[in-house]
């Protein structure tokens, strides 16, 4: 395989995080040198220069780059009010030697700097939030030739001119979240030059393409005409890329990343080649170099040619991650041994430790918030911090910490300042702490010696019990927040000793319902609901936070629930009955209240029954399902499962509380069904006969229908006192279906009873008004039932009944006619003779059509 390039080390070890390389070409006479920029994590920038090696000299690592000067407060950004900086990470950097100047990325701002001394010309505010930029640049020249890099998202181009002048013209597009700033360079300033660009998502990578900006995005790639602001859809990025790329090449066309593959085309967004060049991995990032086009791997660099479509060269590389090109050669920031790992130095640490004392130092003189800040960025031990300030961590632990001088005493309004102070640092590394709690985390200590708190859980419950502390003096409208918190993770013992002192009982409630010590949150509730200066009197806060208890606290539910419903049963009875997801739609809690607790209250007996029956009907569509075909289901309440236990449980309730409103439940229970629970409601009601028409005429159970009326006759009552007579007359009168709850549909046709009537006046003639009797005996008649009628006057005979009889408005005792029907055996009903041949009519005083043979 042909090597096109020679690969060397050149900065080993280096102690610092490269974030971002740049560079040009060094005007040396007759020699090739090249400037290199680097902009480093931790805000420095690094100037190298880097010689070619002579004709026939090898590339050695130890001499192809010198540093030249460095500048470690570059991205430095002045604190308000404090004589300190902080230092901005250098993201990005593009240096434009034909204007003197170098454009740099950091802290999320576009700035300007002069190439030869790095001072600051220009920042361009406008900018704050920008996460990448590209620059165009054109120069001018008297030559006759054109010369074009990349550099990052650089475009250098210079054409020809004839003028004999030389003209530089800059042109930069900043993205700014989802929009597009662009601009253009005069008199030492940057000008706007178009109106913004709005985008539908952030850009991750964007390159300037004539009057074009291609941009690419998480998902796809765009084509933005600078001039008309249009924009034109290219393509999506493969299923497996991560970030988009895209190279400008030397002939004024783009090549886009797409997986293993790039694509390219011209500045209009328009395929230029029928095949793409394919990888052997997803690049990192790509540049060109006529006629080699090099690409930034994973696991090492390979070099290949675009036509023909050839690899020519692959070089081991782990971990290399920014590409530079400069004049004859390419600068790859790579990740591999130290150039980019290298933990922080002794002298760091140094640095480190001075900065913390000198925290120290404006904590002394009560600049609190200058202090804070400081300890915030140097990663301090919370511990060691809140232990500057009294009587906020415990006493203890608090013995256990050394500084290096005496600590103020701080009261009154310095003592508020200082917490307040404290409390905006807290919160800070709170979220920071919160991340991974499971982790540890490295802190260091404000002077050497004291030991540090590793475990990012105690770190937290120590932030959090203080910021409990800091609210109580300051501002305890904060404190319930903080409680709240899904991740709060404040000290138990100590924030209830110091709730209790400071008499925050209902915030010791939020404490106690969040670290689940419901039982200490219950009989505190139930403690101070008789006081009458307490925010918890009253018994409405119990009710609260027995309804959100939910299932797995039900013991707990019914011990402090009883309370509640003695004193006050109907808000008692929300506990269970209240629309909340908490509040369990099974009714095992209406059942422990009803029979435990002896409630007598009839809303709650009707909502248990109600769910009940919700739970039955629930079941019912289920089991009617699972039923062979032709096969009928058993008598209610001894279906199999659970259908079979709650359905007998819901009967068993109907029948004996006395409590609930059969009114209202009547009206719950559907017409196709629930025939037993019914008729037991029509029962409480007073609706005997449509009680027992459903026993004998749906269910067809006569034996709970003489049940029904052994329950309910009541000789003395005037609603009960017939039941006997009413089911009589469901024997021998059936009602018509519709008074039955039974449709048309169904095909059930209520039919008479003969048997059924006989036997129930035979046993039970005793409890049967005689005197009410007499319209059913004349339905008796009417009807064929004469083979029935020796048994019918036996029976009444054998009670010595006298029954007056209005047949065809002629009145006829029944006890005449049973006793000549005993001589004689036979009784003429309609005018004819039935027994012996020869029987003589015989007429009695208001008696006619009737005769004794």
């Amino acid at each position: 395989m042909h090597e096109a390039y020679e690969s060397s080390p050149i900065l080993e070890k280096l102690p610092l995080k490269i974030e971002s390389i740049a560079c040009y070409e060094a005007l040396v006479p007759k020699q090739k040198e090249d400037i290199l920029l680097v902009g480093t994590k931790e805000g420095h920038l690094l100037q190298y220069r880097a010689k070619e090696p002579r004709r026939g000299e090898e590339l050695r690592s130890d001499q192809p780059v010198s540093l030249e000067r460095s500048n470690k407060s570059f991205s430095k950004k002045p604190i308000a009010q404090v004589g300190l900086t902080s230092m901005k990470q250098v993201a990005n950097l593009a240096a434009v030697p034909d204007l003197f100047i170098l454009i740099s990325l950091s802290d999320n701002v576009v700035s300007v700097h002069d190439l030869a001394t790095f001072g600051l010309i220009t920042c361009l505010n406008k900018t704050k939030g920008a996460t990448l930029f590209a620059i165009d640049v054109q120069v001018s020249l008297f030559q006759n030739k054109t010369k074009r890099a990349t550099l990052f998202a650089i475009d250098v181009q210079k054409p020809t001119s004839l003028s004999g002048t030389v003209h530089c013209t800059l042109r930069l597009c900043v993205a700014v979240k989802r929009k597009l700033q662009t601009f253009y360079w005069k008199n030492r300033e940057f000008h706007e030059l178009k109106s913004e660009f709005n985008l539908y998502e952030v850009p991750r990578a964007m390159t300037w393409c004539k009057d074009s900006i291609c941009v690419g995005f998480k998902r796809d790639y765009f084509m933005v005409k600078v001039n008309t602001a249009d924009i034109k859809e290219l393509f999506p990025l493969g299923d497996k890329q991560s970030e988009p790329i895209i190279t400008r090449l030397a002939d004024d066309k783009l090549m886009l990343g797409r997986n293993e593959m790039s694509i390219l085309i011209d500045a209009d967004g328009n395929p230029t080649q029928k095949h793409p060049i394919v990888w052997s991995d997803i690049p990192i990032q790509i540049e060109h170099n006529p006629p080699y086009i090099i690409g930034v791997l994973p696991k090492y660099v390979e070099v290949r040619t675009i036509v023909p479509r050839l690899m020519i060269q692959n070089i081991d590389l782990q971990k290399a991650k920014i590409i530079c090109q400069g004049s004859d050669r390419f600068y790859i920031a790579s990740g591999t041994s130290n150039m980019t790992d290298e933990p922080t130095d002794e002298k760091d640490k140094r640095i480190n430790s001075i900065q913390n004392l000198y925290a120290f130092e404006l904590f002394c003189n009560r600049k609190f918030e200058e202090s804070m800040q400081i300890f915030a960025k140097l990663e301090t031990d919370p511990s060691h911090v809140i232990g500057l300030y009294p009587n906020l961590l415990p006493q203890d632990f608090r013995n256990q910490l050394d500084y290096p001088s005496s600590l103020p005493d701080l009261e009154g309004g310095e003592l508020e300042k200082g917490l307040l102070a404290l409390q905006e640092y807290l919160t800070q590394k709170r979220n920071q702490v919160i991340k991974d709690i499971r982790k540890e985390v490295t802190t260091m200590a404000i002077k050497e010696g004291n030991t540090t708190i590793k475990s990012k859980r105690q770190l937290s419950q120590i932030i959090d019990t203080t910021l409990l502390k800091c609210y109580l003096h300051t501002n305890d409208a904060l404190v319930a927040p903080l409680l709240r918190l899904k991740d709060n993770n404040c000290h138990i013992e100590e924030s209830e000793k110091i709730l209790k002192k400071k008499e925050k009982f209902s915030e010791l409630i939020i404490l106690y319902e969040k670290k689940g010590l419901h039982q200490k949150a219950l009989n505190l509730l139930m403690k101070q609901a008789a006081r009458p200066n307490s925010p918890l009197k009253g018994h409405d806060r119990t009710v609260q936070y027995l309804q959100h208890l939910g299932q797995d606290n039900l013991a707990l539910i019914f011990e402090y629930a009883e309370w509640v419903l003695k004193e006050h049963p109907e808000d008692g009875l929300k506990i269970f009955t209240e629309d909340l997801p908490e509040v369990d739609n099974l009714p095992r809690e209406h059942e422990h209240v009803i029979l435990q607790c002896d409630d007598e209250t009839p809303e709650f007996h009707n909502r248990l029954a109600q769910l009940l029956r919700e739970k039955v009907q629930f079941l019912m569509q289920e089991y009617l399902q699972s039923l062979p075909e032709g096969h009928l289901p058993p008598k209610a309440g001894n279906e199999p499962g659970e259908i079979g236990e709650f359905r007998k449980k819901l009967i068993d309730f109907l029948q004996k509380s006395q409590y609930y409103i059969p009114e209202r439940l009547l009206t719950r229970f559907p017409l196709d069904g629930f025939y037993e629970e019914r008729a037991i409601l029509l029962g409480r009601l007073g609706r005997h006969e449509q009680a027992l028409g459903i026993y004998v005429h749906i269910l067809h159970d006569k034996e709970l229908a003489e049940e029904y009326c052994l329950n309910y006759f009541e000789r003395s009552k005037e609603g009960n006192k017939d039941v006997y007579l009413y089911l009589l007359k469901m024997y021998l009168q059936p009602p018509a279906p519709s008074s039955l709850g039974i449709s048309a549909s169904q095909g059930m046709i209520p039919k008479p009873d003969m048997n059924a009537a006989l036997k129930l006046m035979n046993e039970h003639a005793s409890k049967i008004d005689t005197t009410k009797v007499e319209i059913l005996i004349q339905v008796f008649l009417k009807k064929d039932f004469y083979m029935h009628f020796e048994n019918l006057i036996q029976v009444f005979l054998k009670k010595d009944f006298n029954i007056i009889l209005h047949a065809e408005g002629k009145t006829v005792s029944f006890g005449i006619i049973a006793i000549h029907y005993l001589r004689k055996r036979y009784i003429n009903l309609s005018g004819k003779c039935y027994g012996t041949p020869s029987c003589n009519e015989k007429k009695k005083s208001g008696v006619e059509k009737y005769a004794i043979c």
